[in-house]
């Protein structure tokens, strides 16, 4: 069983697939605590729906998109072991993640996106085709720095404004 807050077909707005038509499952789930996250719904577990591993590989197979989207909360918080092995081969299989949990699944695409107060695992950095930081104040260049010399050399790097701060930190994260 897996805990689910949502699902949606959608246009991925974020990094190297931005554009792509996707089938997103955002699994609930998180106590990374980011004070700035659009998703707080998405932290506890309890009140959503548990949908059987088979179940929800269906709903991902009937759906057109061609990717899907793993995502959270923590989506690591869940072992996904089952869930990816059925579904991979029949769609592209993205996931978006902290790190901070063992890394369970097999995928297509994993976006790391790695947060000061709860650091990636270790072993996790090899597998990364893509870093994205979150860029909220000054010390968060030096930790998009200090993160891209841990991940393999074709890992792609992206600085994203947090929302609040975008007039602050456009252009700085531009001229970076």
């Amino acid at each position: 069983m897996l805990i689910v807050s949502e699902t949606f077909e959608s246009i991925q707005g974020e990094g190297f697939y931005s554009g792509s038509r996707s089938f997103f499952v955002r699994l609930a789930g998180c106590d990374i605590g980011c004070h700035w996250c659009d998703e707080k719904k998405s932290w506890p577990n309890d009140g959503f729906p548990r949908f059987k591993v088979n179940q929800l590989v269906k709903l991902c197979s009937d759906s057109s998109s061609e990717i899907v989207i793993v995502t959270g909360g923590e989506p690591l918080m869940q072992d996904l072991t089952e869930f990816t092995n059925k579904l991979y081969g029949n769609k592209k299989i993205h996931l978006e993640t902290s790190g901070a949990y063992p890394l369970s699944g097999k995928w297509d695409w994993i976006t790391l996106s790695p947060k000061k107060n709860k650091l990636p695992r270790k072993d996790i950095y090899s597998y990364v085709n893509e870093l994205k930081i979150i860029i909220y104040n000054d010390s968060d260049f030096n930790f998009a720095l200090e993160e891209s010399k841990k991940v393999n050399e074709n890992c792609l790097l992206y600085l994203q404004p947090e929302w609040s701060k975008k007039e602050k930190n456009l252009e700085k994260i531009l001229s970076f």
